[in-house]
């Protein structure tokens, strides 16, 4: 197309000297991407100096995703808190070295190595029920918190973290806040050499996580230099490039870092607002244990019962489409290209969000309700492709996808066969987009034990 040819995009009002929208991102970015979603498909905006395009239409949202690698990059620019926090891991990387550590990383996360942890994922659940009791009210976000970093401990370095999960959980928590604050302020234009009070305490929280990290790698050095247990970390030391070099322990704290926050925090806040909306919904709470009592009986969950639990996950799902972990993606254009019948140029960031375009009315009726059903049978196969993409899409679709599926699918079994958690329905809970998505605070709930016939028998578990 003529470069006359191409349409002018509209602006987003409201910009002003030298910040340009940074006010309106950083007060409310959710409800900023939500209006800007409102005037149009493909809008320019601005961050600081930075010009910006954000787009909403799946179909633009597929074509620069599916495109990552060839017309678009993932940015040489993330700033400095995140850039901290991830290293030279493959959320951040692209290009040459991206392709390296993928292939390196992907035998990690293929199916068969999923079904392996399914096992793990639900004795730690049930051992986790052990110290509940009915009527008892405990804070589920605390819980899932604490459970899905058990998991992502054990399946991720075959350890038990009990001893470290206090700090560990409170530095990531640190991590969290401390790059959202960063990310939505003006410190994110400020040169990494200066040491702001934000900067100090997440360099303190990443030292911290990083203790255990690299104690763990130099523990597995030096205690099974020969048979090391079949956990994703000995994976991850063990694979090679196509030049037979290993990752170097940098490498490692890289990519072990971003899978540890990945497998603890994502999943647990997906929970948390999982129960939230069950609880919101009783219907939709009671046909999900109807299932699973229908699936599994009086036994423990298994790896197959996955596959055999469609309403379970559909409600993981439509959790996903509500809540989004991930609620925003930005790549770079690394050359001009087209969007929509729009020029798109050389060095422009691209925004899309999750959070936006999973709760836009052209793709899902009502989309502000709780509705499971959209992600069942006919009603599935007419959610438009990229309409719901929690965990990206294209080359660069986040690889513990399917891990964060049957984890969650498993622990609301295996839990739903001892107890149902009751959350107020009136419950305020803002969303906090940092790092991710956050509860905006502790989630007090209700334990209710479930019928005794619904119980799994001690023999059975």
């Amino acid at each position: 197309m003529r470069p006359e040819a191409y349409r002018a995009i509209p602006a987003m009002p409201g910009a002003l000297p030298v910040l340009g929208h940074l006010h309106h991102f950083a007060r409310d970015p959710l409800g900023f991407f939500t209006q800007m979603r409102e005037q149009g498909d493909v809008v320019r905006w601005r961050l600081g100096p930075q010009r910006n395009v954000f787009i909403s239409n799946p179909a633009d949202i597929a074509a620069t995703l599916l495109n990552v690698e060839k017309t678009f990059s993932r940015g040489d620019d993330h700033g400095y808190a995140f850039e901290l926090f991830a290293g030279n891991g493959i959320i951040v990387t692209h290009g040459d070295f991206w392709r390296r550590q993928r292939k390196m990383m992907q035998p990690a996360m293929r199916p068969q190595r999923v079904a392996g942890y399914a096992d793990t994922m639900v004795e730690l659940t049930d051992h986790m029920l052990d110290g509940w009791r009915d009527g008892q009210r405990r804070d589920i976000r605390a819980d899932m918190l604490g459970l899905t970093q058990k998991i992502a401990a054990r399946t991720l370095f075959g350890a038990d973290v009990t001893g470290d999960a206090a700090a560990v959980g409170q530095a990531l928590d640190i991590a969290s806040r401390e790059i959202g604050a960063e990310f939505r302020g003006i410190t994110m234009f400020l040169p990494p050499w200066l040491a702001t009070p934000g900067r100090r305490r997440l360099k303190a929280a990443i030292a911290e996580v990083e203790s255990v990290l690299y104690r763990i790698i130099d523990e597995r050095r030096t205690t099974h230099p020969d048979g090391r247990p079949d956990d994703l970390l000995a994976l991850l030391m063990d694979a090679r490039d196509d030049e037979g070099r290993p990752m170097s322990d940098t490498q490692l704290r890289d990519e072990t870092m971003s899978l540890y926050i990945a497998g603890h925090e994502t999943t647990g806040n997906t929970l948390v607002w999982a129960y939230l909306l069950l609880s919101r919904h009783p219907e939709a709470r009671e046909r999900m244990a109807a299932e699973i009592t229908d699936v599994v009986g009086d036994r423990l969950p298994v790896m197959d019962d996955h596959r055999s639990l469609p309403y379970t996950e559909a409600v993981v799902k439509e959790t996903l489409r509500l809540y989004p972990p991930a609620w925003l993606l930005p790549v770079r254009a690394t050359i001009d290209v087209e969007i929509a019948g729009h020029q798109i140029h050389t060095g422009t960031d691209v925004w899309m969000s999750q959070w936006a375009t999973h709760r836009d009315p052209r793709w899902f009726t009502h989309p502000e309700e709780f509705r499971p059903e959209r992600f069942l049978g006919e009603a599935a196969r007419t959610i438009p492709k990229f309409a719901w993409f929690p965990f990206g899409g294209g080359p660069h679709v986040c690889l513990g996808s399917r891990f964060a599926l049957v984890e969650a699918v498993l622990i609301l079994a295996t839990i739903a066969q001892r107890f149902h958690l009751h959350i107020d329905p009136a419950l305020d809970l803002p969303p906090r987009p940092l790092l991710t998505l956050h509860p905006g605070r502790d989630v007090p709930a209700r334990v209710v034990h479930t019928p005794a016939h619904l119980t799994p028998t001690r023999a059975s578990r």
